[in-house]
């Protein structure tokens, strides 16, 4: 698993963010304070604190270098 720092601060990131990640097969969670979702919930995305950076954490093993290349447009 790996944890980095994202920033969700309009609606067109969130809908690019969401569509980007859709594409790989691993788990994403979001976390921002106590409460953790689904990073492929576009609603559950919404219910988050979006003024501040957001925790992501990435479910992957292998292969990780290609989330993080798509990672790079929301990392703060």
């Amino acid at each position: 698993m790996k944890t980095v720092q994202i920033s969700l601060n309009s609606i067109d990131k969130v809908k690019s963010f969401v569509n980007d990640i859709t594409k790989f097969d691993y788990d994403f969670d979001l976390v921002s304070g106590r409460y953790v979702i689904d990073a492929k919930s576009i609603m559950g995305i919404f219910s988050l604190d979006l003024s501040k950076p957001i925790d992501l954490n990435i479910h992957a093993e292998d292969n990780i270098e290609d989330v993080m290349a798509i990672l790079k447009n929301y990392t703060v």
